[in-house]
């Protein structure tokens, strides 16, 4: 065993190493998780952490995180070789995203040591389909922090805070209106508004004319909006509706001690910058634009494995303070 570097972080002695590993790996043993598992998870220890018994509160984003359609996949090698996967959403009678069976049980210990916070730049009605361990979760971000549930349910004051927000920038209609100019382009296959908060276009993103994101990044953020590109879609959000506010709440709410979080998009990058320790996989907008933080690992597996690794790094870093 030699020294560990955690992040960009101090090297640990072996023995300080050692003691978390082990740590770590009795925990998830005693959560439930088999020994192979939580020898894996202990891999991920964080040496020197302070135990604490303050709750802590995981927000992890979903598409390309937690779950993954068959096109974000990204497996490779032979068929034989792939992991198991388990189904973790349902769209109209066919199987949509996927997790691995290693990263569904991770899950369900990390959703009883820890206050899992879905926060999702999915609709209501799009979350609504995802099934992972925990659900329905007693916390939930939807529609990138325009939405906070409680118990499935829409919290009034934080819907009324939003609105007031999304005031100082321009209205949802003027954006509708620049993307529908473009809607009937062969590269275009849908327009969506999503509760009403924000718009987004379907594209084949290989037929995108190269200039079109550039340009309407800066059209939008004249007008107190941002633009990320996420697999085939390109979301224009107001500036203000950030899935950082809605957490910060959620936190306050909660009396959490710490906040984690996880995120592939550079819609989650305030999410990342603003919790006290993180993780994003090697894939996705935040990957390719070479986003880093030093409080933010990277993950050295991508696609499918880089989710089992991000659920596995979020749980061993709970149970090194627990």
């Amino acid at each position: 065993m030699s020294a560990q570097i955690v992040n960009d972080g101090p090297t640990y002695p072996l023995h300080v190493v050692a003691d978390a590993e082990a740590h770590v790996a009795a925990a998830a043993r005693a959560a439930g998780l088999p020994d192979a598992l939580a020898a894996r998870v202990a891999t991920f220890a964080r040496p020197g952490a302070e135990r604490s018994s303050a709750p802590v509160l995981v927000a992890c984003d979903l598409d390309r995180t937690l779950v993954y359609s068959a096109a974000a996949l990204g497996l490779v090698g032979e068929d034989r070789h792939a992991p198991t996967l388990v189904v973790a959403e349902v769209f109209d009678g066919k199987p949509l995203s996927f997790q691995t069976r290693d990263a569904h049980d991770m899950l369900a210990v990390l959703t009883r040591v820890a206050t899992l916070v879905p926060t999702t730049t999915r609709t209501r009605s799009q979350y609504a389909r995802i099934r992972i361990p925990g659900s329905p979760h007693q916390y939930a971000v939807t529609t990138n922090g325009g939405h906070l549930l409680v118990d499935g349910v829409v919290c009034p004051d934080w819907a009324q805070q939003v609105a007031d927000e999304l005031a100082a920038a321009a209205p949802l209609a003027e954006i509708h209106e620049r993307l529908a100019s473009v809607a009937s382009e062969a590269w275009v296959r849908k327009l969506r508004v999503a509760d009403e908060m924000f718009a987004y276009l379907v594209i084949e993103r290989g037929l995108v004319p190269p200039y079109y994101v550039d340009d309407l990044t800066a059209w939008c953020e004249a007008r107190g909006w941002t633009v990320s590109v996420q697999g085939r879609k390109v979301y224009c959000v107001p500036a203000t509706l950030t899935k950082s506010a809605a957490i910060a709440e959620i936190a306050r709410r909660t009396g959490a001690g710490e906040v984690l979080a996880a995120g592939d998009s550079l819609l989650d990058g305030d999410l990342l910058t603003a919790a006290v320790r993180g993780v994003r996989p090697a894939h996705g907008e935040l990957h390719e634009t070479g986003w880093h933080a030093p409080h933010v690992a990277v993950t050295s597996a991508s696609g499918v494995l880089g989710g089992e690794e991000i659920v596995a790094r979020l749980l061993a870093d709970v149970l090194s303070g627990a």
